[in-house]
């Protein structure tokens, strides 16, 4: 397997804490910029990458989702995908906010929520162009989840992972806790 999707994701990192650091519209909060040091991620482990097929649904249902603020959003439970994480299989639901779009969402939250990550659970987004195989695979790799942006300030409202998708394996892969003192967790 080529490492070029090791690269991308390093250089993905490295722009995001940039961004994070520097634009003026990072959820960084302005009076916590100055002593960000950039985000923590655990280690790229290819054992967290996986190139599955979407099981999808013949007739997707939507699903009302709780956010950050108390409200609710809608949205489309598309597909499920199915990995196997340190000897379990795992169903992971993803979701489409229109379906018509071509990208697909996936909360979660895992064994890492509250402790090591961030508490209401993280995402990844799947893109068509960058995230399917040339046989039709998706790519579903948990080295590119990431916090959601009232993870950084409690001025966004964010999506919660439904319970679909509240996993009972440790996700050890992705963006970890965010700490407003260092950008560091712990």
């Amino acid at each position: 397997m080529s490492q070029d999707w090791k690269r991308a994701i390093e250089a993905q990192r490295e722009e995001k804490s940039r961004y994070f650091g520097e634009h003026p519209h990072s959820p960084i909060p302005p009076d916590e910029r100055e002593a960000f040091d950039g985000l923590s991620y655990y280690a790229i482990d290819a054992d967290y990458r996986f190139e599955v097929p979407l099981d999808r649904y013949d007739d997707p249902e939507p699903v009302t989702v709780g956010t950050s603020t108390d409200g609710e959003q809608t949205y489309y439970r598309w597909g499920e995908f199915t990995v196997t994480i340190d000897g379990d299989d795992v169903a992971v639901q993803a979701y489409k906010a229109d379906p018509d779009d071509d990208r697909l969402w996936v909360p979660f939250r895992d064994e890492t929520s509250g402790d090591e990550t961030y508490g209401a659970g993280r995402y990844i987004d799947l893109e068509v162009d960058s995230h399917r195989t040339a046989d039709g695979e998706w790519i579903l790799d948990f080295n590119e989840a990431y916090n959601p942006t009232c993870a950084y300030s409690d001025q966004y409202e964010c999506p919660l992972p439904p319970t679909a998708n509240w996993l009972d394996v440790p996700i050890e892969a992705g963006e970890r806790a965010y700490e407003p003192d260092s950008g560091r967790p712990f």
